[in-house]
């Protein structure tokens, strides 16, 4: 079996879906690309057990349609030295031995049996489907990741839930500390539906997405989802398990309203936060006329810091006390000029609002308060 492919097309494709592959596998094919060409048409399948990803390559000239696997790291590492220019492979399928032919020079190397390559999951007859555009997901999953969880107790916590509705789709996620919620009018379902993605592989779409356009099609069944771009699709485990009702933690009609310019409380944020205690990172804001004083101590080494800003504030005096790092996370991870942070009182969630959503987007963000000791 010979076929001939661009090597700048094969490696791109190989390093994006490269990373799907676990350092450890249980099983060594797992450490393989899987090679299966069809009809002048070369894909790839990558696995790690839970999560499959296959993508395309067209190939300039192939004389028999075949499959075989070959050691993913050996192969990423050898086409990432060679410019662009027409890569030949021959393949001995009795032997599956590989000879990679390139301008100057080729290279041998083993490959192995492709029938031991797990199949990828199917999805159910009832399985759902939607779509979205491929900037919507990425910005769903930009605003969310950060706040997922790592809480073996709560599995469900630790991935990015779906919530589809025939109006909108809102991507959700939350460490029960911060709260994510990111509602885009731009797309809907057909009907009530959800699933929660992984963090593995929200983090692989990540990498996808920047460079797609057009359609995303999702589709899904309790137990698995389908993503499927221009030149790539996904197959991934759910999490299971039921996802905690969001709405009922978002305090409603917060009277006290601070509006700030969202670059100058970071900058505030980060300089005074090298003064908090390590353990805790607590920050404290207090709020009263138009000014917001941020401040922190660490009484273990007799450091503190404070520094006051200019905002807009309706309400009663106040002060609150959240986890700085937290806090910069969620200003980091949104790109209004200002935000709006409603509070009710120092003990109950604030909420944190661009003044100007994007359009066709809603986003909220949401942060537990630490207690103040004074």
């Amino acid at each position: 079996m010979r076929f001939i492919v661009s090597s700048t097309a094969l490696s791109s494709h190989l390093q994006a879906i490269s990373r799907v592959i676990n350092s450890k596998n249980a099983l060594p094919i797992l450490d393989c690309f899987l090679f299966d060409l069809q009809d002048g048409t070369l894909s790839v399948t990558v696995s790690d057990s839970e999560t499959t990803m296959q993508t395309a390559v067209e190939v300039n000239d192939s004389n028999e349609d075949g499959r075989f696997a070959i050691v993913a790291k050996t192969l990423l590492d050898a086409l990432k030295e060679i410019p662009e220019q027409p890569l030949t492979f021959d393949i001995n399928m009795n032997t599956l031995e590989i000879t990679v032919l390139y301008q100057n020079g080729k290279y041998s190397l083993m490959g192995q049996n492709a029938d031991e390559f797990p199949q990828a999951a199917m999805l159910g007859d009832n399985a759902v489907k939607v779509e979205l555009e491929a900037q919507v997901l990425l910005n769903g999953i930009n605003r969310a990741f950060f706040a997922t969880a790592d809480d073996e107790l709560r599995p469900v916590m630790n991935g990015i839930y779906f919530d589809i509705t025939t109006d909108d789709i809102t991507m959700v996620a939350s460490d029960g500390h911060k709260l994510v919620r990111c509602k885009t009018m731009q797309s809907k379902g057909n009907e009530r539906a959800a699933f929660i993605l992984p963090k593995k592989p929200a983090m692989l779409m990540k990498g996808l997405l920047p460079k797609e356009a057009g359609q995303v099609t999702i589709e899904f069944d309790e137990r698995n989802a389908m993503f499927t771009l221009e030149n790539y699709q996904m197959v991934c485990r759910l999490i299971e398990g039921r996802y905690p009702n969001y709405n009922s933690v978002i305090p409603q009609n917060n009277p006290n309203k601070v509006t700030v310019d969202r670059q100058l409380m970071l900058g505030a944020l980060r300089r005074v936060s090298i003064f908090s205690s390590q353990a805790s990172s607590l920050i404290k804001l207090r709020l009263q006329d138009d000014n917001m004083v941020v401040s922190a101590q660490d009484i273990d080494f007799s450091t503190s810091a404070e520094e006051t800003l200019s905002c807009q504030y309706t309400g009663s005096p106040m002060s609150i006390g959240f986890k700085s790092t937290f806090l910069i996370d969620i200003l980091n991870n949104i790109s209004a000029n200002e935000v709006v942070i409603e509070l009710t009182d120092p003990s109950r969630a604030g909420v944190i609002l661009p003044v100007e959503q994007e359009e066709g987007e809603d986003l909220l963000m949401l942060l537990m308060p630490m207690m103040l000791n004074d």
